[in-house]
């Protein structure tokens, strides 16, 4: 089903407008997000993402609909591993919580330009090469596989290989300048002559894109295994993205609390790339309703079951 432009501009121009009230009004200045106003302002994107998901289901159907919803939970669920980067990141730079949300806002916009990047090859490939989504369903039981198995080993920002490229090829300083991403400074070697230098905030922000570029490795097969609607696919993983950043300063205090969450996304992944295989073998699509409810139910029982185990627990910092 090919989208008319129309509803891609209905789409561009909520986000745009979401964007600029949240930059442009509501954080004009440099302050701290507290947790009462992160709680608001991702309801907000919450009900804005709901709304939007019943106007799909309005205009495409009922079909398209579920997808989307589905599409959209399982996209903010698996971004939650992105958000203990981000924490791990804050962290070990020392940001400020002041400065938390510009690098957040900035890393969205790049998120939306390489989220559409990678869906449209993604769509390309499946369009062109039969044997795509079937690929991309047994990465998707592999990974879920790995989920449930595998335990995550503790990272060390400072070694990472990442860190090391930036630090060898641009000229970063030791401290923030307040909220710039760079500065014009003396050249160590010239002195004579001002170059430009980047902060920590900038370090950051790139580390940010790099992590959702690796994360969209899992999130973008699993919505491909859920729809075939490039439409879909895009707008729920953009809303989801949205809500979970915006969500980010309230979960921030309670994120070792969703321990249980990562097995649970490895049964959802192991279901939806199952998914695609039973459909194979039937010749017949498992209708979204079942998706959508099996997907829900999943989750459901994982964060239920995660906040139950560490009910009581505390953690250090």
């Amino acid at each position: 089903m090919e989208i008319a432009w129309w509803m891609w501009g209905v789409f561009l121009g909520i986000v745009s407008v979401m964007l600029v009230l949240d930059l442009g009004v509501l954080h004009r200045k440099e302050r701290a997000i507290s947790i009462k106003e992160s709680l608001l302002l991702s309801g907000a994107y919450i009900m804005v993402s709901l709304l939007f998901g019943v106007w799909v289901w309005a205009e495409l159907g009922a079909d398209r609909g579920r997808e989307y919803f589905t599409g959209y939970i399982v996209e903010k669920t698996l971004a939650m591993d992105n958000l203990f980067i981000i924490s791990l990141l804050f962290s070990h730079f020392a940001i400020p919580r002041q400065y938390q949300h510009r690098v957040l806002f900035w890393g969205v916009l790049g998120v939306i330009i390489l989220r559409g990047l990678m869906i449209g090859g993604g769509a390309l490939l499946v369009s062109r090469f039969s044997l795509v989504l079937e690929f991309f369903a047994a990465f998707l039981v592999v990974t879920g596989v790995k989920m449930l198995y595998v335990a995550d080993k503790p990272m060390d920002i400072s070694k990472g290989k990442l860190l090391r490229f930036l630090r060898k090829h641009l000229r970063i300083t030791p401290e923030l300048h307040g909220k710039a991403f760079s500065v014009m400074q003396p050249d160590a070697k010239n002195p004579a002559r001002n170059v430009r230098y980047y902060t920590p905030l900038f370090v950051v922000l790139v580390l940010i894109e790099i992590a959702d570029i690796i994360f969209a490795v899992d999130s973008i097969p699993a919505i491909f295994a859920i729809t075939d609607n490039p439409y879909v696919i895009y707008t729920s993983n953009i809303f989801a993205v949205l809500g979970l950043r915006a969500l980010y300063f309230a979960l921030n205090e309670m994120l070792k609390r969703f321990h249980y969450l990562k097995p649970t996304l490895g049964l959802v992944l192991i279901f939806i790339g199952g998914k695609v295989f039973l459909e194979d073998l039937t010749e017949k699509p498992m209708p979204a309703s079942i998706s959508l409810s099996v997907t829900v139910l999943l989750l459901a029982g994982g964060v239920v079951y995660s906040l139950m185990k560490t009910r009581g627990d505390k953690h250090k910092e």
